[in-house]
Formats: structure tokens, sequence, C-alpha cells
């Protein structure tokens, strides 16, 4: 499933949004000033490596949990993060404000990042994107805006289908799909291969779940609110 859109307009331009956005391509642009070499030691660097953080304690990886956030392992991989932030990311910041907004948004990364490190702490492969942190969107918006609706591409084999979804379905199938992708790659911890960071995703919306109503706003009767290889994630 692809989100095309959603029918949940803001009250204010979403600048934080997208400027989160913009540092994202600026350093998907700067890997590929790189070369392979130089790619892969930037990688290495800023990339979560659960080995050097919950084995080797070594001091310069506890960075990476808020610098993995910002690198992408190619351009779907950018494309779709940034397409699935633009989307849902402009409400949660109207909703929070921008100062929580950006604490959600760090702090829900790092929770995706913790989670990955917990269940597979002998891996040696670095994590990278953004997934994590818009996984905590995700679970925020699911929280907050449950009867909005997302336009949503669904592929059906050759067949191309566009409907209009809930977003408590469409999140729920989403999570239902990384929940699912989460078990299986429990039979390759420790084989040091690339892949999807699916324990990522879960942490990171779990914490967005829990987060967004402690920074939050409440809702009112009416329904408003009042203001208070890399592994790829």
């Amino acid at each position: 499933m692809i989100p095309l859109r959603d029918q949940n307009p803001t009250r204010s331009w979403p600048w934080l949004t997208y400027l989160v956005i913009s540092i994202n391509v600026g350093v998907y642009a700067f890997q590929l000033g790189l070369s392979d070499a130089a790619q892969a030691v930037f990688v290495e660097r800023f990339g979560v490596m659960p080995y050097a953080i919950a084995v080797m304690h070594h001091p310069g990886s506890w960075i990476t949990p808020l610098t993995s956030m910002f690198m992408h392992g190619g351009f779907l991989h950018l494309a779709f993060n940034m397409w699935s932030l633009h989307i849902f990311g402009d409400n949660i910041e109207d909703a929070l404000g921008r100062s929580r907004y950006v604490l959600f948004y760090v702090a829900c990364g790092v929770a995706a990042a913790a989670a990955q490190v917990l269940v597979d702490p002998e891996s040696t492969v670095p994590m990278v994107g953004a997934s994590g942190a818009i996984s905590g969107v995700l679970g925020g918006y699911l929280r907050l805006f449950p009867r909005a609706r997302v336009v949503t591409l669904i592929p059906i084999f050759i067949f191309m289908l566009v409907r209009e979804l809930p977003a408590t379905v469409f999140i729920a199938i989403w999570f239902l799909i990384q929940l699912v992708g989460g078990v299986e790659s429990l039979a390759s911890l420790g084989e040091q291969t690339g892949g999807v960071a699916f324990f990522a995703h879960i942490g990171g919306f779990l914490a967005g779940l829990f987060l967004v109503g402690a920074l939050g706003p409440s809702r009112n009767q009416t329904g408003g609110f009042r203001r208070p290889v890399s592994r790829y994630s």
C-alpha cells in the first residue's frame, strides 16, 4: 500500500516538516557525491551499529541514533520515507506545536534505534533511515486522527486500485506488515545481512503512540484540539 494523500487539512504551514525533509534530501545528495569507499565509511561512522553500542560501548556510537535518521540507502528508500513524512508529519506538527514536534520526532527515532539494538545487539550491519521516526509519526497520527481518511494506492497483481481508507485501517495494516516482517526476521538474527529493520519500525511506532499522549494536545468534544549493505529503517 502506498499513501497518496490524506484528507486532513492543517491550520498552519508545516515548515518544520519540510525543513526535516530538506535536510534528509541534502544529506542524501552529499552521500551521492562520495566515492563508494567514502560512502561505506560514512555509513559505518554515522549509521547505527548495534554491536558498537551494545557490546563495545563505543563512545562515538551514541550519536548515531540521531545521525542515522537523516541518512538513506537509496533513492526509493529516501523517496518513500519523505513522501510518508509529507503526508502525515504536517498534522502532527500542527497538533503538537513545533517545539514539541521536534522532541517527539527525535525521541521516536531514538526509540526506534534502541528497539533494533535490543533485538539484535550482535549486529555489525549499520542501520540508516528515517523510517523509525516516521513510524512514530504514524503512531501519533493513529492516536490523534483515527477518523482521518487516507487516499491509498493498493497494488493487486497487475492492477492498481485507489481507495480512500480510514487512517485506523491504513495504519493497522501497515503495522501488521511490520509485525509479520519482524517475526520472520528473527530467524536471520546474527547473520549480519542487510534488509529492513522491522523492529525499528515497531519500536518507533509504539513510542509515537505513547509519546503523543504525553506531549500532545487533548481532544475536545467536537474532535478538535487544544494546544498545550545497510539495514534500512
